[in-house]
């Protein structure tokens, strides 16, 4: 494992020189987690130029650390960002790269007091998404666990159906509270988001919030769920018809489905993000729901539910051999109700391999 955190924290060194760093300021306890095996809930790390690094927490993870993180420097302190600033070996005016997106005004504001009490006055680097790119390429042993949460998306959802825990009479947020105890039953260490049971109507709304509505005969129900497993995500979407449905909603369904089919063959490496968003959105365009989709078809899936490569018509990604996707097209008809199907889909051996395997057909409850 730390020959795996290492190599993690080489590659973040080597990518500093392109924004013009020789340190970087690490405050995302993802991207901590990432470089150094910590998960405590509060910390910082300092990266340097040639790797090294060292990770500053308090005392509530004095012992933590020493067991997750063994091989980077240790610093017991709370004020995060002074701690590892102290131990700087690089020159105090060398330029200090920092998570733009991640760093808070009160961690900046100590980052300033730190630098103006060292006596240095080195320049502030704003970066995005520089150890987010380096995440990009989910290792064998991290594919392993997001295969895991997959896993256990897939035994939740088997039970939630053959139980008979999704069916008219119960409300949204019964249904979402029983999926989320069957994915703590089958091994998940929370949720990756909020779960999203949307019935009838509320099907319209892509990140619709459980309410108290109860499913009623007739209705499409849009279930999005997703697992945690030691710090990493699954995500999968499954729609489901109680009895006979509008015409309209099951014709969208179908075109929904072969779009998702569509979209999943098309994986391989080297394909350019849009061109695999354009796959599934032609097909619905075709079909004359065009309008009915709105939002990209999928999003990178690890340590976060939403990272790096996006899977957009906006995007300027091309998907390489380690990425972990999602495929999830959607048709959303206001008044009447919503589809969505969506699989995790590893980029490996060239091609793509759905990580999420219940069936896409539709079921009839």
């Amino acid at each position: 494992m730390t020959d795996r955190l290492e190599t993690r924290r080489r590659a973040v060194a080597a990518a500093l020189a392109g924004v013009g760093a020789t340190a970087l300021l690490v405050t995302d306890p993802r991207n901590i987690a990432y470089l150094t095996g910590f998960r405590g809930s509060g910390g910082a790390v300092l990266v340097e130029d040639d790797g090294e690094a060292v990770l500053c927490t308090d005392s509530r993870y004095e012992l933590q650390v020493v067991e997750q993180a063994p091989d980077v420097g240790h610093v017991i302190s709370r004020e995060y960002v002074p701690g590892v600033l102290g131990r700087r070996r690089g020159p105090g005016d060398a330029p200090l790269a920092v998570e733009a997106d991640h760093l808070t005004l009160a961690a900046g504001s100590a980052l300033r007091r730190a630098l103006e009490e060292d006596g240095a006055n080195p320049p502030v680097v704003e970066t995005t998404g520089l150890v987010e790119q380096v995440r990009r390429a989910k290792d064998p042993a991290e594919l392993a666990l997001i295969e895991k949460a997959c896993r256990v998306v897939d035994q939740a959802w088997t039970h939630l159906l053959l139980q008979g825990l999704l069916a008219v009479g119960r409300s949204e947020r019964e249904v979402a509270a029983d999926l989320e105890h069957a994915m703590r039953m089958a091994g998940s260490d929370g949720v990756a988001f909020e779960t999203i049971v949307a019935s009838g109507p509320n099907g319209a709304h892509p990140h619709h919030e459980p309410g108290d509505r109860v499913l009623a005969t007739g209705d499409l129900v849009v279930v999005d769920f997703g697992a945690m497993v030691s710090g990493y995500a699954s995500d999968c979407t499954r729609t489901v018809a109680l009895g006979v449905a509008a015409d309209r909603l099951l014709d969208a369904y179908e075109v929904v489905r072969r779009a998702q089919v569509a979209g999943v063959a098309a994986v391989r490496e080297g394909l350019a993000c849009s061109d695999l968003d354009a796959v599934s959105r032609d097909i619905i365009a075709d079909a004359g729901f065009g309008d009915y989709f709105g939002h990209s078809l999928g999003h990178g899936v690890g340590l976060d539910v939403h990272e790096a490569p996006a899977v957009s018509s906006r995007s300027t990604s091309t998907l390489s051999d380690g990425d972990v996707i999602t495929i999830e097209p959607g048709i959303y008809l206001p008044g009447l109700g919503g589809i969505r199907i969506e699989d995790t889909v590893a980029v490996t051996g060239g091609g793509g391999r759905s990580l999420t395997t219940t069936s896409t057909a539709l079921s009839v409850l």
